[in-house]
């Protein structure tokens, strides 16, 4: 039989969101699942599941401003009391999410978790994760596991011994085939290799852990840079997300580090560049001090000054950038990773060209670019991806003719190589060069353009996938 709702005063003080949705729900003899269908229907929005109504009783979240004016009709209760609860659970709210997430992040490894967070992990938590990182385990100093940083892996104590050093010589291969191809064509064959080296930590012991966790989180972190070469930004979080547990669970902060760089990154490609800038700033606070970190350093400086160049944030990317170039002048052999190898001395010339671009240097970054482009280094993917800033710093410099040519030479790379993040370089440069269409240049890179969108729109199937997994 349906209760009648207590009417008069409540206090505030002593009922929370959690306790009073609860105690609403019962009186109206509903179940959860009852609820979540009601509000599905009278809002029209059918996002709301009996799991979503739990997580709201459990105060693991708290139903936003646009359900708590339909669970008040729903409910027959005072929306001002609803608001009331809600400002009572946020304290502990805030602090009962932080610490169930950092307890989370920090259990022991299993493969099906990593396996489940693979294919349906949750891709909105990441800054929650990070900063879990930073903190360290519970209980535990942040500097406690610097050391394993900075030194080598444990030694392997024979069980698996073969089958890590064939899953790091494939993910030394399968580094270098990025270099030369594209997303599209390179994921399924990567995601392949990262379910791989999933499936071996069952059978290591616990002398090799370590080592095999180091490359689940290079393999992971490798699977993320593909997807969102490919466009397919979900798959890339949740390949970060477990990238960066692996990486905590194998003690190693710079490569935790260099995680958060790449994630850092692929936010800036979603045109989330205050996340890009949290995430960057994230991993400088925790890499460790000393040998091997100066480069790691380096890249994620200049990730911080392009977010902040694109926030609009002139003064920090400036002194970013500036903090990188010193940084890499003193650069030397001091045992920097070796999945770094891809930062030379002209990569970082053309990342700090990109930067002075998004800063609003163009002459400057003109000719940074230029030498990077002209030159040919870094195969197509590179040549498209810093083509389309030069086109850009072009345009800011008056020499639309020339842009074009840069940007229909870097859309013809960016398809050749099957690199979505390359087209969409350049496509983000499109409106603003069609403002010169009075230009017969303009004009046929419209065309050329036009062609290049639609071929990379009707690409779907990996085509680079088969041929690799024959090694």
């Amino acid at each position: 039989m349906r209760q009648r709702v207590p009417s008069g005063p409540w206090d505030a003080r002593r009922e929370s969101i959690g306790a009073l949705l609860q105690r609403l729900r019962a009186a109206q003899g509903w179940s959860q699942l009852r609820l979540a269908t009601k509000l599905c229907d009278v809002s029209g929005m059918p996002t709301v599941s009996r799991h979503e109504v739990s997580r709201w009783e459990r105060e693991e979240r708290v139903p936003s401003s646009f359900w708590r004016q339909w669970l008040a009709v729903l409910l027959d209760a005072p929306l001002e009391q609803l608001e009331a609860a809600v400002a009572a659970a946020d304290g502990r709210l805030d602090r009962t999410v932080r610490r169930g997430r950092q307890l989370r992040f920090w259990r022991p490894l299993a493969a099906p978790d990593l396996l489940a967070a693979l294919d349906h992990g949750g891709i909105r938590d990441v800054q929650q994760l990070a900063h879990a990182w930073l903190a360290g385990p519970p209980g535990v100093s942040p500097a406690s596991d610097r050391g394993a940083a900075d030194g080598e892996s444990t030694p392997c104590d024979g069980t698996g011994w073969d089958a890590l050093g064939r899953l790091e010589a494939r993910l030394g291969r399968l580094r270098r085939i990025d270099d030369v191809v594209g997303g599209l064509d390179l994921a399924g064959t990567v995601d392949r290799a990262l379910r791989e080296a999933i499936a071996v930590l069952p059978a290591i012991g616990d002398g090799s852990q370590r080592r095999a966790l180091q490359v689940v989180a290079g393999q992971a972190q490798l699977a993320g840079w593909v997807h969102a070469d490919a466009g397919d930004y979900p798959s890339a979080r949740r390949a970060y997300r477990v990238a960066l547990q692996a990486a905590a669970g194998a003690g190693d902060r710079r490569l935790a580090a260099y995680v958060l760089a790449a994630l850092s990154h692929q936010s800036l490609a979603a045109q989330d560049a205050q996340e890009a800038l949290l995430l960057a700033r994230t991993g400088m606070a925790g890499l460790p001090d000393g040998p091997g970190c100066t480069l790691t350093r380096v890249l994620l400086l200049h990730r911080a000054s392009l977010a902040a160049a694109r926030l609009g944030n002139r003064p920090d990317a400036e002194a970013a950038l500036v903090h990188a170039e010193r940084l890499a002048d003193r650069t030397g052999p001091d045992g920097d990773p070796q999945w770094l190898y891809w930062l030379t001395e002209d990569e970082l010339t053309a990342m700090t060209g990109r930067c002075l671009a998004a800063i609003g240097r163009p002459l400057r970054a003109a000719r940074l670019l230029a030498a990077r482009v002209g030159g040919g280094g870094g195969g197509p993917r590179s040549a498209a991806l810093y083509g389309g800033w030069l086109a850009r710093s072009l345009v800011a410099l008056g020499e639309v003719e020339e842009a074009c040519r840069v940007a229909s030479r870097a859309l013809l790379d960016a398809v050749s190589v099957g690199s979505v993040r390359a087209v969409d370089s350049v496509r983000h440069l499109h409106p603003v060069l069609l403002r010169h269409r009075d230009l017969p240049a303009v004009r046929e890179y419209e065309v050329q353009a036009e062609a290049a969108f639609a071929r990379m729109a009707g690409v779907r199937l990996p085509r680079f996938a088969a041929d690799c997994s024959r090694e």
